[in-house]
């Protein structure tokens, strides 16, 4: 399998953590033929949003490769909402609770409203690690996921750059209520005060399915016509080709978060010149690993394990296009692979 260069370390640090469980765990496991299946509940944001199938993609492979490595039957537990919804992820971390599950792996919609129930959870012997969106007030071992004021510092430095530091923008920034997308407004606010010739119109949010975050990119469009740029901080708008035909990339620039496959035509037409994708995948392959190691394997893991973001652009589409058809995307263009080195 290939790897960017910027992804091959958190791959290794995700083999360093299975590693460490020792061949002690592996050979005990592995006498144990008949062990009771160790079952982790995923409970993402939304069913329908292709970063978090990705991550329940990684997931399983990770369970897979620990199944054959300890010996003991890792099952991954799917039981995210089809759409955002803080009640019901609350709801749904207190039925895997009552079946018995063995540990629990969650990003949040709502940290308020879920902070409750994963307390409870911890409480009665169920150990929670988030990813991507953490619940951080709350009584989780861990959280896998980028330092989100930077990330949006990262996506307006960019977005900056591209418009040649002034021109009116907006931020597209999905459901209101999710901590680690206010942070990465907060992150765009921050690095936008840098330059005085950048004015932020709004911010814009919406649900977060590509439909929705499209059709508010072109509501917002035609309200604000000298809109010349988009500060994205999640990749909704961009899964769907709407936008390729709607907006002319020679008057507005897009940096968006995220880089899945229906992404690549922005970046290969100029309307996104820059993109900086999650390793969503990542998500679930490192999060799983660190939950057995600290759970199953009884291992010290960080309280946060960072995620860096992979800048993709016209230079390394290619690249970049190989490594998601190798974490398993099927619907990557052939005419991109085709530019891989």
């Amino acid at each position: 399998m290939r790897y960017t260069k910027q992804i091959a370390p958190l791959i290794l640090a995700a083999s360093l953590l299975a590693a460490c469980a020792g061949s002690k765990d592996k050979a005990a496991g592995a006498a144990s033929g008949t062990a009771k299946p160790f079952v982790i509940t995923m409970i993402a944001k939304s069913s329908t949003n292709p970063v978090f199938l990705s991550a329940r993609t990684g997931a399983e492979a990770a369970a897979a490769e620990l199944t054959k490595s300890l010996g003991v039957e890792i099952k991954i537990d799917w039981r995210t909402p089809p759409s955002e919804d803080g009640t019901v992820q609350a709801q749904r971390i207190a039925e895997a609770v009552n079946d018995g599950v063995q540990a629990l792996l969650v990003s949040t919609s709502d940290a308020g409203k879920v902070t409750g129930a994963i307390d409870e959870a911890v409480a009665r012997g169920v150990p929670v690690m988030m990813f991507d969106s953490d619940a951080p007030n709350s009584k989780r071992f861990s959280f896998y996921g980028g330092d989100d004021i930077a990330m949006g510092h990262h996506v307006m430095a960019e977005l900056a750059k591209q418009m040649n530091g002034k021109g009116k923008i907006a931020i597209l920034a999905g459901n209101q209520n999710a901590p680690n997308l206010q942070n990465r407004v907060k992150g765009v606010k921050e690095e936008a005060a840098k330059y005085p010739g950048i004015t932020i119109i709004n911010t814009f949010y919406h649900a977060e399915t590509p439909q929705d975050a499209a059709a508010e990119v072109l509501r917002a469009q035609n309200a604000y016509p000298d809109i010349q740029g988009w500060a994205m901080i999640g990749g909704w708008a961009l899964f769907t080709k709407a936008l390729l035909t709607d907006l002319n990339p020679a008057k507005v620039k897009i940096v968006s978060v995220d880089g899945l496959p229906a992404e690549l035509p922005y970046v290969d037409t100029g309307l996104a010149p820059v993109l900086l994708a999650q390793p969503c995948y990542m998500w679930g392959y490192v999060s799983v690993k660190t939950i057995v190691d600290h759970v199953y394997s009884k291992k010290e893991v960080p309280a946060h394990v960072n995620m860096e973001l992979v800048r993709v652009s016209k230079d390394n589409l290619g690249t970049w296009a190989r490594q998601l058809k190798d974490w398993g995307f099927t619907d990557v263009d052939p005419k991109y692979l085709a530019l891989a080195k």
